[in-house]
């Protein structure tokens, strides 16, 4: 059985940082492009940053290039997304996503709250 599972999230001051996980099992992740999306009330869902299988290269959204930064331990099936200089535009829900040739996993997602 296919899963993805994310934690990590929370309520977080304008400036802190977070650290979310993702823990993939029932397929093979190492050969697998890992991402992380967001979608905030009213909006699309976004790209946040990306992955590749062996880890060598990442990309980014924009609005997050320089703060947030995207890893994969390929031992414990995890991939993380470190998120600093929070900001309340980022306030959203994150979806862990898995994908290689026609397979596309997702997660439940976790909530990331900014806010003083």
């Amino acid at each position: 059985q296919v899963q993805l599972v994310e934690s990590g999230g929370g309520l977080v001051q304008p400036g802190g940082s977070l650290r979310l996980s993702c823990v993939a099992s029932g397929f093979n992740f190492r050969v697998y492009i890992m991402r992380w999306y967001r979608q905030a009330p009213g909006k699309e869902r976004e790209l946040v940053a990306t992955i590749t299988a062996t880890g060598g290269s990442t990309s980014y959204a924009e609005s997050v290039k320089g703060r947030f930064t995207i890893s994969r331990n390929d031992v414990e099936n995890t991939v993380y997304l470190q998120m600093n200089r929070l900001k309340p535009e980022d306030t959203a829900v994150y979806y862990c996503n898995g994908f290689w040739w026609r397979n596309d996993y997702w997660g439940q997602g976790t909530q990331v709250t900014v806010s003083s």
